[in-house]
């Protein structure tokens, strides 16, 4: 039997058994949406990308992203490493390239290069930040996730509902103390939290600026709600969302303006993802998502 050949790769770090782990299923052309849940299932990473020829030719690749359980329009882990994955094996003499992937959401511009060390890829937004009516009061959303009023917010940071692609409620919390003792109470999150076109409810994305490596901008926690629910070691789609409240709360220089955000700390699978800003005249006019990618393992998937 034929198989087809599938990597794994670690994204938003430089270190095998780090980051987030994803599943990149090549030559996915000839299988349906149900084949491409089931397989995405066996897998049980957070994600897991399928790879077939885009509808236009000078694009790199159709990409498409399933959860276990659903189908996504875009995240950012994925379209980084699955990026990084063609990137590679197009070229074995670490040139440069500038690829188009074709995702659900719409063409995402993918640079990948090497950077450190290793292998980089940084895309655009797929769509600008946009806040969201949350309609939910501050000491509600904390309490489901196990903490006070007095814990939630810092500075002129407070909670809110983002989207650039994907919806995300972003909590700010005081500090390290802080975030490390959120627990998502599932039941009543799923509750309060609005719930996206598909029926999905946001997720929360939890950060402070208080951080552990001293070149990090924020430290993030990221909690998916539902049955199961479970945490995210690095989340590049709520990066995405993150920016607006950057931009909102936060006085941005004229010009790029670098974040650099670390996230999966608590479980053991640290990450970093880059966070950069375009300004002008104090608002933000770009933005772009970037990290790097690891190969850990490869093999042939029958199915």
């Amino acid at each position: 039997m034929k198989g087809r050949r599938y990597l794994v790769y670690d994204v938003f770090t430089q270190e095998r058994l780090a980051g987030n782990p994803l599943a990149v299923v090549l030559d996915a052309e000839g299988l349906n949406e149900v084949a491409m849940q089931k397989i995405a299932r066996e897998f049980n990473y957070s994600e897991t990308t399928f790879v077939s020829p885009p509808a236009e030719p000078r694009h790199k690749a159709r990409v498409r992203i399933f959860t276990p359980a659903f189908e996504l329009p875009f995240a950012g882990h994925p379209t980084v490493g699955t990026a990084i994955a063609l990137a590679e094996l197009a070229a074995h003499d670490g040139t440069d390239q500038l690829i188009v992937l074709e995702e659900n959401i719409g063409l995402l511009r993918c640079a990948v290069s090497r950077a450190d060390g290793g292998s980089f890829a940084e895309f655009d937004l797929p769509e600008m930040p946009r806040a969201l009516d949350l309609g939910i009061e501050p000491e509600v959303v904390g309490a489901a996730l196990g903490l006070g009023p007095h814990e939630i917010g810092f500075e002129n940071h407070r909670v809110d509902l983002w989207t650039a692609g994907v919806p995300y409620i972003t909590v700010p919390v005081s500090g390290m103390d802080v975030i490390g003792r959120v627990r998502l109470d599932n039941e009543a999150w799923m509750d309060l939290s609005p719930k996206r076109g598909d029926g999905k409810a946001a997720s929360a994305y939890v950060y402070t600026r208080d951080t552990v490596r001293h070149d990090s901008s924020f430290h993030a926690r990221m909690f998916v709600p539902g049955w199961p629910s479970y945490e995210d070691p690095a989340t590049g789609s709520a990066a995405a969302a993150f920016s607006g409240a950057i931009a909102r709360f936060d006085k941005l220089d004229e010009g790029p303006n670098r974040f650099w955000i670390e996230q999966g700390m608590e479980m053991g699978r640290p990450s970093r993802i880059r966070l950069e800003i375009d300004a002008e005249g104090g608002k933000m006019i770009a933005a772009r998502i970037g990290g790097h990618a690891v190969k850990v393992a490869e093999g042939l998937l029958f199915a």
